[in-house]
């Protein structure tokens, strides 16, 4: 006997582990927080199972997580079907907040070329909601069933998803020119990495040690590091005067042609291969997205 759960509970679900917590919940869909209390308590009768762990942060069960996959399936078709009804009507309202199409991007691709491969569809109507994580953690989005998609370096294809190659994004060492003269005169060396300051993305981006390991044969690295959270943010403090970053070729090409900014490293780059994962389900709105990106993919990255 096959079960239907109810939309509105289903989307309470979703509103309260999107949003963190039962008020913004409430806000979010206009009700009372009694209201998103009760739906989930429903929810949770008929599923036979606690879906939500009340703790600092909210974090759903294991259940819970399947409810969430099967919630944003429900929202594919009905993004689908507004598609659809827009074709027929051109008129009919777009998608409400609560029907967003989420799908999580690493922030380097954010920087470079993932975006305009989804203005059309953002500006056709489509409620895109793009997360961001590094590129290694991305598919932890799509596994616990968060996203309908992401770009990420996982080659293997997650349960019930399908996978494509997108090609790689070059790596390169840049610092300020001025910077690069009175601190690099050599340019970075096996001798002076270590008391070089490495702007990085956050604690999860390895890919200022990873880039240090390959230009210089080491195993282990260890490096002073500052921390930006922002793929244009590490540029922005390289050209301060910062330190060195290791970035995408594609965010500071301009720069280098410039002389703003220096490769400080010439001899070495490290390409790291991108990967779209999206449910395998039939989605128009998925195979548009698919098409967007492998699209994009192949003009702005490289391919061996």
């Amino acid at each position: 006997m096959s079960v239907t759960f109810d939309p509105a509970a289903l989307e309470a679900l979703v509103a309260i582990v999107e949003e963190g917590g039962f008020e913004r919940a409430a806000q979010r869909l206009s009700i009372t927080q009694s209201a998103v209390s009760q739906r989930l308590r429903a929810l949770e009768a008929q599923a036979g199972t606690v879906l939500v762990v009340r703790s600092r942060p909210l974090r759903p069960t294991s259940a819970g997580h399947l409810l969430l996959k099967h919630a944003k399936q429900v929202r594919l078709l009905r993004a689908d079907l507004e598609r659809d009804l827009r074709e027929l009507a051109p008129g009919a309202s777009g998608a409400q907040d609560e029907e967003r199409i989420p799908i999580a991007v690493n922030a380097d691709s954010i920087a470079t070329w993932a975006l305009p491969a989804l203005d059309a569809l953002a500006r056709e109507g489509l409620a895109l909601e793009i997360i961001t994580d590094d590129q290694d953690f991305t598919h932890e989005w799509l596994r616990e069933g968060q996203v309908l998609g992401c770009v990420t370096t996982v080659k293997q294809a997650l349960r019930g998803c399908k996978v494509l190659p997108l090609g790689a994004m070059d790596y390169v060492a840049v610092a300020q020119a001025d910077y690069a003269r009175s601190h690099l005169p050599h340019g970075l060396t096996a001798h002076n990495f270590r008391d070089t300051p490495f702007v990085a993305f956050n604690r999860k981006d390895d890919m200022q040690a990873d880039f240090v390991g390959k230009a210089f044969g080491l195993k282990r690295v260890t490096l002073r590091q500052l921390f930006v959270p922002s793929s244009e943010g590490q540029v922005r403090a390289v050209l301060a005067g910062w330190g060195v970053s290791v970035v995408p070729g594609l965010l500071v090409r301009g720069l280098i042609e410039q002389g703003q900014l220096v490769n400080a490293a010439p001899r070495t780059h490290v390409p790291v291969q991108l990967y779209w994962h999206c449910w395998n389900l039939e989605s128009v709105v998925l195979d548009q997205l698919t098409a967007a990106l492998a699209g994009a993919a192949r003009a702005a990255l490289t391919h061996v």
